[in-house]
């Protein structure tokens, strides 16, 4: 008989508010390690710390019945932001978030304080906490997929810390590639368990486990295809070791607490519902097994003793995710019990080997001799840990061990395999497979203790610098919770137990326990010590063989291969493709266009019965005008001529919105081609006044052909697409809802801050990016790295300083800058009359467009405008004056103050981007009418500022400081000096 989990609903937001705690202490973590040095990570250890403790305070809550917090995010795909705590989030929420907490604060004496990107490591690790709690605490599937790809990015930042050596960006890029594989086809298996059970949800998929369908089985598959990839399981196992190049406190974390459990944990979330699905058993207990075997095997012949511990992360993920796969009762008890002695034995270990690298500067153990006697707390710690994977009494690594074994010899024995319908032979199979497993897991865990700590003939003895309480407090407090949790087998098995009895009852009714008696568990625990014990006293023998038998494939060498012929395909793809002329990339682009939809439209269109040319005689004037200026366009020989002429068409375009009733987007339009203009005439400077003048080729008839081939296309386009419509557009109820809901009369500006608000923030996403990668082009080093003030820098030598009387700061001081020749008095006054109206008029475009025409978006480019008159009036030391702050950090808090204005709704009730009116009387003003979504339109207004800021640098000033570096170069050399530059 199974059991449910009673959910409970709890409108408090505490999960909620534990994973952004994280998340905002990774974003301040640069500030404090600038502030403290490594001793910021004991402040960053304080979320993780106070998560651990709180769920301590919620045990009986969590274990009585799931706590469910619910959030409305995006109604329209499922995807609720609901998080829960069950017994199995309870006890990982322990493991992740106590371990945690471990290990930043083993950071502090860990890394010194001047190591290189210190301040990035910290957040990312801080972060990748978070998401790991977010991750195990979604029930959604969908959020849980978006937690599980954002421990995969951290993962990658930090397995590749050191961006200097080949070795961590290849490992970092191969943890990345092969766990975003596994992730994809994750996704893929989500969306087929919705399209046959109709919900996300893990708690309804419970509650109501699906048919056996044979779309369920692909489903299943892909779903542990992501389990297996990111508990690198085999053939996906290389990508752990490889791993290794991260620090070793990111590998403790990672490799024996947190991301590698993520797919132990998606295996034993969903096993109650899906076990008995065809292809679940059939998947996870070879590869476990197989996984359990060849990483013990490996892990014999290692000299790295972090090597060492990685390949016995692997093996003993192998057989974790067989005991959670199984599906019975037994077995669920046991491999949760065995969830959390691995996470404490191996991070001990993991830190321990941290303390001997950190102390000796050696991690090889034919280096390493006498430590026993030099560090004894460490080597206790170690022992006692080394005992606990060993699975030796009395630590809890033998109480899950022996607890596997039980569970695995019901299904090998029972009827009916325990209730898991398999066959005896395959019950047998595993069960020896995970007895052999734990052989090689004593042999590599005496090997390890041996290897590091052991006086050894003929090897001197290690020098060790002194190691602190500090530092050591961890792994051995670890260790020492190892040793007490063995000897509360009752209460352990009280805390398990709720969610193992989501299965059916089995042969036995499990329990945890230091000794069940003289039962068939312990002799196969006798027996795989005693060949474990002989195998590490035959190990010179054992190294003959391995080598003997050591294969020449293996799945990195095919991972190095795939990735060689892919590479090598990319390169005969693009030289047979990528010609080098853009002319022949838009040609091809276009005679598709032509000819795949074109002939589409010719032989299935259904074309409009009337057609009207026009409603207004000046459209018609209009589309003249856009057609001249496109022909004079295509026949100019001035490159300045062009771009003119390709203003009048849009500024022409702007006039046919105003005729529509659309002034928000003629208005736009307007300051987008102004602004367009201007950043064409700055380029200008670098180019050739006029095109190149090519003889008339046959060439240039094919394009033509193409060009009008493709405008009839597109015209077609439009004119079906205009009277195809059969049903009302859903804009119509637009305005009423931008009224009622939005607070705003401005119906395009509450439908962009509101109505549709996940599509701008996307927008601004990519503005910010779009920024970010062209600011890595062209500034060398940071953004501001080039700013200066007009009181820092030397004036030209033809100018003469005029010292200023009393003090007095003189505004507009670039122009001062500049050669007499090179300026303009009267653009200088102009300047001064317009340059506060236009910022004015900006502000009053912001606050006023929810009413009114305006936004965000218009009043960062009028803005920008601005910045542009100051910039041609002064050159480049005057945009300077005028906006001394780095682009990026406008563009960075632009973005976050609209993300923090799209969550804040949440913690008083409401949904994720849900604005809220408010009206407040004001003595003498009247009442003034407020809408919280004006947050979210200053962020956007950020991040326009930001990205003119970014675009008058990089092609106004940095062009300026290129002309002016050839001006002088001229001068030195004695020839004629380029012109155009804005000093």
């Amino acid at each position: 008989m199974r059991a449910t989990i009673r959910p409970t609903i709890d409108r408090r937001p505490v999960l909620l508010v534990l994973v952004l705690l994280h998340l905002v202490a990774g974003a301040l973590a640069p500030v404090l390690v600038r502030a403290w040095g490594s001793r910021a990570f004991l402040a960053l250890a304080l979320p993780p710390a106070a998560t651990f403790v709180w769920a301590l305070t919620a045990a009986r809550d969590a274990l009585d019945a799931t706590r469910v917090e619910e959030f409305s995010w995006v109604p329209a795909l499922q995807m609720d932001l609901t998080l829960t705590l069950g017994p199995l989030q309870w006890l990982m929420t322990l493991v992740v978030a106590g371990i945690g907490a471990l290990v930043l604060a083993y950071c502090a004496w860990y890394f010194s304080p001047t190591e290189p990107g210190l301040a990035t490591l910290a957040g990312t690790l801080t972060a990748f906490a978070g998401a790991m709690l977010g991750l195990v605490w979604a029930d959604n599937l969908l959020v849980l997929y978006v937690f599980w790809e954002l421990t995969t990015v951290f993962s990658y930042l930090l397995i590749g810390h050191d961006p200097t050596k080949r070795a961590s960006r290849s490992a970092g890029m191969q943890a990345l590639i092969v766990t975003t594989f596994g992730g994809l086809a994750m996704l893929v298996g989500i969306l087929l368990v919705h399209s046959q059970t109709g919900t996300f949800s893990a708690t309804a998929l419970l509650a109501d486990p699906p048919a056996a369908t044979a779309v369920m089985i692909v489903a299943v598959v892909l779903l542990l295809l992501g389990a297996v990839s990111k508990s690198a399981l085999v053939p996906f196992h290389f990508w752990l070791p490889g791993a290794m190049a991260a620090p070793t406190p990111v590998s403790a974390y990672l490799h024996a607490a947190a991301m590698v459990k993520a797919g132990v944990f998606l295996v034993a979330l969903l096993a109650p519902a899906l076990a008995d699905v065809p292809g679940w058993r059939e998947l996870l207990l070879p590869l476990g097994v197989a996984t359990m075997l060849l990483g013990g095997w490996r892990a014999l012949r290692q000299y790295d003793i972090k090597l060492l511990l990685a390949y016995g992360t692997v093996s003993q993920l192998g057989f974790m995710l067989t005991l959670v796969g199984v599906g019975t009762r037994a077995a669920a008890l046991a491999g949760l019990a065995m969830v959390l002695s691995h996470a404490l034995f191996k991070a001990s270990l993991f830190l321990t080997v941290g303390i001997v690298d950190h102390n000796t500067g050696t991690r090889d153990l034919r280096k390493l001799s006498g430590l026993r006697s030099r560090m004894p707390i460490v080597a206790g710690a170690a022992a006692l840990a080394g005992l606990s994977m060993a699975g030796l009494p009395p630590l809890l690594g033998f109480v899950g061990k022996e607890s596997a074994f039980a569970a695995l010899l019901d299904v090998a024995t029972a009827a009916d395999g325990d209730g898991t319908g398999l066959a005896a032979f395959t019950g047998w199979v595993a069960l020896l497979g995970v007895v052999a497993g734990s052989a090689l897991t004593v042999a590599y865990t005496a090997r390890f203790w041996w290897g590091t700590f052991w006086h050894k003939a003929g090897v001197e003895p290690t020098e060790v610098t002194p190691v602190t309480p500090q530092f050591a407090g961890a792994p051995v407090l670890l260790a020492a919770l190892s040793l007490v949790l063995a000897f509360l087998g009752s209460p352990l098995t009280s805390v398990i137990a709720p969610y193992a009895e989501q299965f059916p009852a089995g042969t036995h009714e499990p329990y945890l326990a230091l000794w069940h008696g003289l039962e068939p568990a312990l002799g196969l625990s006798l027996v795989s010590v005693a060949a474990g014990l002989a195998i590490f006293a035959l190990r010179a023998k054992m190294a003959a063989l391995q080598a003997a038998l050591s294969p020449q494939a293996s799945a990195e060498r095919a991972y190095q291969a795939t990735l060689r012929g892919l590479d090598r395909l990319a390169v005969e793809v693009t030289g047979f493709t990528q010609r080098g002329s853009v002319g022949i990339y838009l040609g091809v682009i276009m005679m598709v266009v032509v000819l795949v939809p074109g002939s589409v439209l010719l032989s299935r269109a259904s074309w409009p019965d009337e057609v009207v040319l026009y409603h207004n005689p000046l459209q018609l004037l209009l589309a003249l005008i856009v057609l001249a200026s496109a022909i004079l366009v295509a026949r100019s020989r001035r490159r300045m001529r062009a771009v003119i002429l390709v203003g009048v068409t849009g500024y022409a375009t702007a006039v046919f919105f105003l005729l529509h009733g659309a002034p928000d987007l003629a208005l736009t339009q307007i300051l987008v081609e102004t602004v367009t203009l201007v950043i064409f005439v700055l380029v200008l400077r670098r180019l050739p006044e006029h095109f190149t003048d090519r003889p008339l080729a046959r060439t240039r008839y094919w394009r033509m052909v193409i060009a009008g081939g493709l405008a009839a296309v597109f015209g077609g386009f439009l004119l079906i697409a205009s009277g195809a419509r059969t049903e009302l557009p859903v804009s119509v109820d637009f305005p009423e809802a931008a009224v009622d809901f939005g607070g705003g009369k401005n119906v395009v500006n509450v439908t962009l801050v509101d109505i549709r608000a996940w599509d701008t923030f996307g927008e601004i996403s990519v503005l910010v990016v779009a920024a970010t990668g062209v600011a890595s082009l062209l500034f060398i080093e940071t953004r501001n790295a080039g700013i200066r003030r007009v009181h820092e820098i030397p004036y030209p030598s033809e100018v003469t300083k005029v010292p200023v009387a009393g003090g007095r700061r003189v505004w507009l001081p670039g122009p001062r800058t500049l050669a007499p020749d090179r300026r303009s008095i009267l653009f200088e006054v102009i300047t001064r009359l317009i340059f506060h109206t236009i910022m004015l008029l900006s502000l009053w475009l912001l606050f006023a467009g929810h009413n009114n025409p305006g936004g965000g978006f218009a009043a960062g480019l009028v803005a920008g405008l601005a910045l542009m008159v100051r910039y041609l009036a002064g050159g480049r030391y005057e945009l300077d004056e005028a906006a001394p702050v780095d682009a990026g950090l406008l563009l960075g808090l632009g973005l976050a103050v609209s993300a923090l204005s799209a969550i804040v709704p949440v913690f008083f009730g409401g949904a994720v981007l849900q604005s809220a009116i408010i009206d407040i009387a004001v003595p003498m003003l009247g009442e003034i009418h407020l809408v919280t979504a004006i947050a979210f339109d200053v962020g956007v207004f950020l991040v326009v500022v930001g990205l003119m800021l970014d675009l008058l640098r990089s092609l106004g000033s940095g062009i300026d400081r290129h002309i002016r570096r050839e001006e002088r170069d001229a001068e030195e050399a004695g020839e004629d000096a380029p012109t155009g530059a804005i000093r």
